[in-house]
């Protein structure tokens, strides 16, 4: 951003490999290795806990169009690798449909170690997310950030649900990948710190009880990165598009760029943020949410537009991008409904991989 020089952004996308039935595809560590052949992609791409996925993360970026470039760039790219092999590159946030095989770790000594200490909890999870990283000048300024943004993570993960179906079944949720990463016992909203220190000393806390083998399995909705100078948000589903994974950044952007001058929402405590995730999760888009600054359970669109006009003097370049990335989401729906809508038409679930389906 030209206003705001400081906070630039980084975002992380995970995808699932399927083959054309819709079956996962052990296909992740050899794409990513494959991707480096692609000259001159901006970002990179790394392997992930299952072998049917892969990650790829941008390069920093000051303006909102390089995210979106970059995004484009990068699912470009893994989806013509994937197509070398007949395979499909999925933004899903959970595997829609049934595959009695169960998905394999990747080989890599620190998964197995996952797999060992976590037994059941690692063996089902099979989930994608969107994390945005947002550059900070030191662990203060992040904590403040993450104070600020925690009670609008419920409206956050309305917008950006999509894992309705999982296993070939409808979950009844938006966002059903929320409910089965909760499951990790470090993960879910992350605490109100007062301090550096207090966030240090929880940290140790989960990491002496082998919650959390190291920093980097610290999976609170949002955390201080283990490796960049960051703050990073990863409330979201993986998006459909590289539009609304951006329009996910620009908020987040606002929202941390908001924290410096505006006084927070009250802060609700862990149990009842956890409760407020739980109804978004449930409802989406197409329900309600609870209000960050009232309590009250309100429709879902209400907290939207409330956030963004809050946001307004914030936004700054970013503006006239949200303003239309949201018309986009109001006129065809979150991933959550788009994937529905395709099921509905014969419910047929191949239809849901083919508006899923990213093809470049």
């Amino acid at each position: 951003m030209t206003d705001r020089p400081g906070l630039t952004l980084g975002v992380e996308e995970e995808f699932l490999l399927v083959d054309a039935t819709g079956r996962l595809a052990a296909a992740g560590p050899e794409i990513s290795e494959q991707i480096d052949d692609i000259d001159d992609l901006d970002g990179q791409v790394e392997h992930e806990l299952r072998r049917c996925q892969v990650e790829s993360a941008t390069a920093v970026c000051e303006t909102i169009d390089e995210v979106v470039n970059g995004l484009h760039a990068l699912r470009d790219g893994l989806a013509a690798k994937a197509a070398e092999q007949n395979l499909r590159l999925l933004p899903s946030g959970t595997a829609p449909m049934a595959d009695d095989r169960p998905p394999r770790f990747t080989p890599d000594v620190r998964y197995h170690r996952m797999a060992r200490e976590f037994g059941a909890i690692a063996q089902a999870s099979l989930t994608c997310a969107c994390h945005v990283h947002v550059s900070i000048p030191d662990a203060a300024t992040g904590l403040r950030i993450s104070n600020h943004i925690r009670p609008w993570l419920p409206v956050l993960l309305a917008l950006t649900a999509n894992s309705p179906f999982h296993n070939g079944d409808d979950t009844a949720y938006a966002s059903w990948r929320h409910v089965l990463w909760t499951r990790w016992p470090s993960a879910g909203p992350p605490p109100h710190f007062d301090s550096v220190d207090a966030y240090e000393s929880r940290v140790e806390a989960l990491t002496v009880a082998g919650a959390a083998l190291d920093r980097a399995m610290l999976y609170w909705d949002i955390r201080l990165s283990a490796h960049q100078p960051t703050v990073e948000v990863r409330i979201a589903d993986v998006l459909p598009t590289p539009t609304e994974a951006a329009l996910l950044a620009a908020l987040i952007r606002g929202l941390a760029a908001q924290s410096a001058d505006s006084r927070p929402a009250a802060q609700p405590p862990p149990e009842v943020l956890r409760a407020w995730l739980w109804r978004s999760a449930r409802d989406g888009l197409t329900g309600r949410c609870v209000h960050p600054r009232t309590g009250n359970l309100v429709p879902a669109w209400q907290v939207v537009n409330d956030l963004v006009a809050d946001l307004k003097p914030c936004l700054g370049d970013d503006a006239d991008f949200v303003t239309q990335a949201l018309a986009q989401v109001r006129a065809s729906g979150n991933g959550a409904q788009r994937q529905r809508a395709a099921h509905d038409n014969a419910e047929n679930m191949a239809d849901v991989l083919d508006v899923l389906a990213w093809t470049g």
